[in-house]
C-alpha cells in the first residue's frame, strides 16, 4: 500500500540499540530478545536488517557508549546508517538504501521511544512508506523530571496512537513481535 512505485520489499529497522542510549531502559532484556528474534526471522526470510547508530555532543562516534549492545549482532552486510538527529532519515543515506533494496515497508524497533523512534516512524510514514511498530520491541528510559508520564507509559502511549495513524495510500500500525511478518509491502 505504499505510495513509492514498485517499492514492495520489507525491512526491519534496529534504530539506536546502543550501550549509552539504553542503558536503565524499561524491560531491556524483553526487548533486546524480541528484537534478535526479528532480526533472525527478517534474515531467514531474506528482507533487510538495517541498523542505525546516533551520536551527538554526548554519545561519541566509536566511542564505548555509540556501540550496539553485544545482545545484538550486525552482520558486516548489513547497513549501519549513521545519524545526529532524532528521525533516521534527516541527512543520512538511509533513503537511498532502501531504495536500493526496494523497500516500502518498514518495520520499526529500538531506542528511545520519545525521541529517535517516534521521529523516525513520522518520518518515514510521511516520506511515503508503510510503517509497522513492533510494540514489544522499543524501549526508553524514565524521566527524573516530576510530573512526566513513565517509560512504560510512553510505550503504551505510542504503541496506541501508532495503531490509530492514517494517511491515503500508507499503512500504520502496531503489533506484536509474534506478529510481525516480513511480506513485501505489496504482497
Amino acid at each position: 500500500m505504499t505510495t513509492l512505485y514498485g517499492r514492495t520489499e520489507t525491512a526491519l529497522l534496529v534504530i539506536d540499540m546502543q550501550r549509552g542510549v539504553v542503558a536503565g531502559s524499561h524491560d531491556l532484556a524483553g526487548v533486546t530478545a524480541n528484537i534478535a528474534a526479528l532480526v533472525a526471522a527478517a534474515r531467514a526470510d531474506g528482507a533487510a536488517v538495517i541498523w542505525v547508530q546516533h551520536s551527538d555532543d554526548y554519545l561519541a562516534e566509536g566511542s564505548d557508549e555509540w556501540q550496539l549492545i553485544p545482545e545484538l549482532v550486525r552482520l558486516e552486510a548489513e547497513p549501519l546508517v549513521r545519524k545526529h538527529y532524532g528521525d533516521s532519515f534527516e541527512a543520512t543515506d538511509l533513503e537511498v538504501r532502501l531504495a536500493e533494496r526496494s523497500v516500502g515497508r518498514l518495520v520499526v524497533t529500538g531506542a528511545a521511544t520519545d525521541a529517535c523512534v517516534r521521529a523516525t516512524l513520522h518520518g518515514a510514514f510521511t516520506r511515503g512508506y508503510d510503517v509497522t511498530l513492533v510494540g514489544d520491541a522499543h524501549t526508553t528510559i524514565d524521566r527524573a523530571e516530576p510530573g512526566l508520564p513513565s517509560a512504560a507509559e510512553v510505550i503504551a502511549f505510542t504503541n496506541l496512537y501508532w495503531q490509530y495513524t492514517s494517511a491515503p495510500g500508507r499503512a500504520a500500525q502496531t503489533v506484536s513481535a509474534k506478529e510481525v511478518t516480513f511480506a513485501g509491502a505489496g504482497a
